[in-house]
């Protein structure tokens, strides 16, 4: 039986039925927290210590601040040493060993005290290699972000701006009043996974393979209607347990316009105003929709300024912001359909992802070469964005699959 990971304050359990397995019983978290050993009283009484700002708090495992502290060694002016921190620890583990989990994976006792007792003169390392660590400290998040968004997004100057100032302002802020929440709208091929891995790369070492970054598939996670109450019990066991593990976990909710109407406003609480709910703390995470509800309105906009000569860099994000989301809010097949993350003003930015032109695909076709070792050879580059269908039919000014597919047509000239 498949089944999700879960993790709750350094433990993995398979404690989640994967989505989509009807047999599977319905997850038990009484009073709204996530199933422990002892209820959920031992989560509660550490809590209590892991408020914002504390250094010794959850955040030390995923959050940027902690990328600092890999790399140097601590003062003995400021309590115990690494020596005796690290004694303390194996003894620790040694006394709790079944509770003593990691959050990531589970490993053997056996191979978390040999870890224990190799780095024992050498805690940044140790450390280093028990905990993912944020590549980039926040004074160097900005321009990071920046150049990736420069050099691989073509044709969105909208998502660039947005993303860009959006994301590096969500993790250079302490204390936010509440988590990050984007919705990308756009048709298929125009970046919107592709800006997804953006972030995650840039917030984690592992990008999408990060332990701190969730993906739901609507058609993979949550196909049949007939168990939206198991699904809502799920993701919301799921979520609470993942942030109360690391409270900056990224999670991306792919095809949003194939979701069931209402299963998302079961995450509603985890995107309010609220300090806490039973002692955890959402307002560091980032929640990412992707999503074609919008696209005909944002293809709209698009053509009418290509029609009246004007440049595409001259629209602006209030031309179709408000437009993305009452289209989504009204549009029956989309998983915002009534939502209250919209109505509730919830969802802090409706990203438009404009339909690419002929001049972009010959972009992604020159980085595709580059990334596999090749010479830019120009003629095949013009020959490969040729073989591409556009739409409206009569004008043929947008590629209908943006640039999807240019990568595999790319095979063909270069097949060894």
């Amino acid at each position: 039986m498949n089944e999700w990971k879960y993790r709750y304050l350094g433990e993995t359990r398979p404690a989640l039925p994967y989505p989509g397995d009807e047999a599977a019983p319905a997850p038990k978290a009484g009073k709204g927290r996530a199933p422990h050993k002892d209820g959920g009283r031992r989560r509660r009484r550490r809590s209590a210590r892991y408020k914002d700002g504390d250094p010794g708090g959850r955040d030390r495992k995923c959050s940027l601040a902690v990328a600092p502290v890999c790399g140097r060694r601590e003062s003995a002016r400021d309590g115990a040493g690494p020596g005796m921190k690290l004694g303390r620890a194996a003894l620790g583990l040694v006394l709790l060993a079944p509770l003593a989990v990691r959050a990531v994976e589970p490993i053997s006792l056996g191979l978390a005290l040999a870890g224990v007792l190799t780095g024992y003169m050498s805690y940044p390392r140790l450390y280093c290699l028990f905990a993912e660590c944020f590549r980039n400290r926040r004074a160097l998040f900005f321009p990071a972000l920046q150049k990736d968004l420069d050099s691989k997004l073509f044709g969105q100057h909208l998502a660039k701006k947005v993303i860009l100032n959006a994301v590096s302002g969500f993790i250079s802020n302490p204390k936010p009043k509440k988590p990050l929440t984007l919705s990308l709208h756009g048709w298929t091929g125009t970046g919107k996974n592709f800006v997804s891995k953006i972030i995650a790369e840039n917030i984690y070492e592992g990008g999408l393979n990060s332990d701190y970054v969730h993906l739901f598939v609507a058609t993979l996670h949550f196909p049949h209607i007939s168990n939206i109450t198991l699904y809502k019990d799920q993701l919301q066991s799921w979520i609470r347990g993942n942030v109360s593990a690391c409270a900056r976990s990224i999670f991306i909710f792919d095809e949003m316009d194939k979701m069931h109407a209402g299963l998302i406003d079961a995450i509603k609480p985890y995107l309010d105003y609220y300090d806490n709910l039973d002692g955890v703390s959402y307002q560091k995470a980032v929640f990412i929709f992707l999503s074609n509800a919008g696209a005909e309105r944002i293809t709209d906009v698009a053509l009418d300024f290509w029609r009246s000569g004007k440049q595409r860099e001259e629209i602006k994000l209030r031309d179709m912001e408000h437009a993305l989301s009452v289209s989504a809010f009204n549009n029956k097949n989309s998983g915002f359909w009534h939502s209250s993350l919209i109505d509730r003003n919830l969802i802090d930015y409706f990203v438009p992802f404009l339909p690419l032109e002929y001049k972009h695909l010959k972009m992604c076709i020159r980085v595709e070469m580059q990334s596999r070792g090749y010479k830019v050879d120009e003629d095949i580059v013009s020959r490969v964005a040729e073989e591409m269908t556009f739409f409206p039919k009569e004008e043929r000014v947008f590629s209908d699959k943006g640039c999807k597919t240019v990568f595999t047509k790319l095979d063909y000239y270069y097949d060894d």
